[in-house]
């Protein structure tokens, strides 16, 4: 990513919103480093690319629903995705990944699980949907200064 380019990170406790447009030529991997840098806010973060928008999703409550329900918090409209596909619950400092009795499953590292404690920079597959894990940690976060003319929040 150049300088030129902008990357506009908005971020919604439990509801994903679009939050800049993929860059041609820019692998998955990129634009998650590229994320990682310009986030501010200590916290927990899914990032994943629905079609032409990469999207960022805080994780600030207790459990988050992921599915194809108008119910979930990240809903993807999609086949291959279930209603009820998955939850990420929150055990005291710790991120579990839990798969919600989905069809097609959860696969982290290419295999299924049922059950599954998130680290940063984790990888899973819900259906066909590639999803990141990013965590931020207090210290971590004040070190990420972003110079205001590369990548402006």
């Amino acid at each position: 990513m150049s300088a030129d380019d902008q990357l506009d990170l908005t971020t919604a406790a439990h509801s994903p919103a679009p939050s800049a447009l993929t860059q041609a030529g820019e692998s998955e991997a990129e634009l998650v480093d590229a994320v990682r840098a310009a986030l501010t806010q200590a916290g927990d973060y899914l990032v994943f690319s629905e079609g032409d928008e990469l999207r960022v999703v805080a994780l600030v409550g207790d459990w988050t629903r992921i599915g194809r329900s108008t119910a979930a918090d990240i809903r993807f409209d999609d086949p291959t995705v279930s209603r009820r596909h998955a939850l990420i619950i929150r055990e005291g400092d710790a991120l579990k990944l839990v798969d919600d009795s989905s069809l097609n499953g959860i696969f982290v590292d290419g295999k299924r699980i049922e059950r599954y404690r998130l680290t940063d920079g984790d990888n899973f597959l819900i259906g066909r949907y590639r999803m990141n894990f990013v965590s931020v940690t207090g210290g971590l976060a004040d070190t990420l200064a972003v110079p205001s003319d590369s990548l402006p929040l």
